[in-house]
């Protein structure tokens, strides 16, 4: 055996895995990292024998062993070269002081250029490093000031202007997914930024800049989290909750909070999910009930998720509750827009699903779907593909019912929508229906399915 093959075996031992389950848990990491290479579950054993493993393995086992040995593992002690990767963690740089200058250096860090990042490998937030800011967010003093002094003068009409750009690339994200989106909000996000480093501006119009950022990173980490990106949707909402803190507006903070709940629950980290979800609904002190809705909905899904169902339960009657007060005094901000009837619906029917209620799963997601039209969207991929489950896993399968609403999603996924969160849930449907892989029509559908959930 090889020093390299001796350091690795040493390193396993250690830890108490053998290679396979090494294998597994780097697949994992480089799932949860938007990396598409896979490692047969048996490589491992060959590095045990002195082989060398190709980029990004070296990178990716040094992260996972460092993160389960709670010590530093280098190339150097395992005797691999450089693979050209610098792994870091998602919060990386984001260390800065929760001020307009360190709000603007957080934006402006997130969003340098993607060939400036080639080297760089970001290792998603687990654990309480996936609550810390948020509780940093909740207990630092907002500033007192926000304007600047420097350049020529700015008026709020160009802060409209750039306030209805940002409010169609939301609707844009609706209808193309994230896949099409994403590079012209980092885009508009750089000019916004550009604005609030070079101009000269009052504190109010200076907070509405922030709060635009703010919802453009909300944005940015919403498109890179629905297509499998975990790291860098975490890297655009920790740099939003900079923009919002520096704004003074808890809504869009607590909304952001609300997606970061989303993403935890994902990722299996069920506990902070939920922790994320009530700090969101507990630092909202607003009057929207839309906004309040949502956040009732996010907690919801965590509480679902960690098979809470009487606090699932009052989390969506509460939702429903507020949506149903729906008086205009209460001033509803824009990126709001998407919470309706149809879409609490198909929130709750995704909680049941999780529930495994499949009477309510259903019940909720005919709703969403009947409410919301025949429009081919990303949720209405969603919202099939979830529904189909529910045919799939009931007590006496209902296949031809399933295979329709499948094909439906497939359908949409294939040439509307572009999103990788949807194809994992046409992904879980094929599993589903592997019992019953030898009927002719499933076994047509999961070849149909097949080059979709390979993306």
């Amino acid at each position: 055996m090889t020093l390299s093959g001796d350091a690795i075996s040493r390193l396993l031992t250690e830890v108490g895995w053998q290679p396979e389950q090494l294998a597994r848990r780097l697949n994992e990491c480089a799932e949860r990292h938007g990396r598409t290479e896979r490692l047969h579950l048996k490589t491992p054993y060959k590095w045990k024998k002195g082989d060398v493993p190709r980029s990004p393995w070296p990178s990716l086992t040094i992260a996972l062993l460092s993160e389960q040995l709670r010590r530093a593992v280098t190339l150097d002690e395992l005797g691999w070269p450089d693979d050209g990767f610098e792994a870091m963690t998602a919060s990386a740089g984001l260390e800065l002081p929760w001020s307009p200058a360190g709000a603007l250096q957080a934006a402006e860090v997130v969003n340098e250029p993607e060939g400036m990042m080639h080297r760089r490998m970001f290792l998603t937030l687990l654990g309480s490093a996936l609550t810390s800011p948020a509780h940093e967010w909740l207990i630092t003093q907002q500033p007192l000031d926000v304007a600047s002094t420097t350049g020529r003068p700015l008026s709020g009409e160009v802060v409209d202007h750039l306030d209805a750009v940002t409010a169609s690339l939301r609707r844009m994200d609706d209808h193309l997914g994230s896949g099409q989106t994403l590079g012209l909000v980092r885009e508009h996000l750089s000019i916004v930024v550009g604005v609030l480093r070079n101009r000269r501006y009052p504190d109010t119009i200076g907070r509405r800049l922030h709060t635009t950022a703010g919802e453009l990173l909300r944005l940015a980490g919403w498109l890179s989290f629905d297509n499998g990106h975990h790291s860098q949707a975490q890297r655009f909402w920790i740099a939003g909750l900079y923009q919002a803190h520096t704004a003074g507006d808890r809504g869009l903070g607590a909304n952001i909070l609300g997606f970061m709940s989303c993403q935890a629950k994902d990722l299996g980290q069920l506990r902070q999910a939920v922790t994320l979800a009530e700090t969101a609904r507990a630092s909202y002190p607003g009057t929207s009930p839309k906004v309040a809705a949502i956040l009732d909905l996010r907690a919801a899904e965590a509480y679902a998720n960690n098979q809470s169902v009487a606090d699932a339960r009052r989390a969506l009657d509460s939702a429903f509750d507020r949506l149903a007060d729906n008086r205009p005094e209460y001033g509803d901000p824009d990126w709001a827009y998407w919470i309706n009837e149809a879409q609490a619906h198909a929130q709750a029917g995704y909680c049941y699903v999780k529930l495994e209620d499949w009477s309510r799963a259903r019940e909720h997601l005919r709703a969403a779907l009947r409410l919301q039209g025949n429009e081919y969207s990303r949720e209405g991929a969603l919202r099939n593909a979830l529904l189909a489950t529910t045919y799939v896993r009931q007590g006496h399968p209902d296949l031809d019912k399933a295979l329709a609403l499948g094909d439906q999603a497939v359908d949409t996924l294939t040439g509307q929508v572009t999103s990788a969160r949807c194809i994992k849930h046409v992904r879980n449907l094929v599993g589903s229906l592997t019992p019953y892989r030898r009927t002719p029509t499933v076994h047509r559908f999961c070849q149909d399915a097949r080059d979709l959930i390979a993306t």
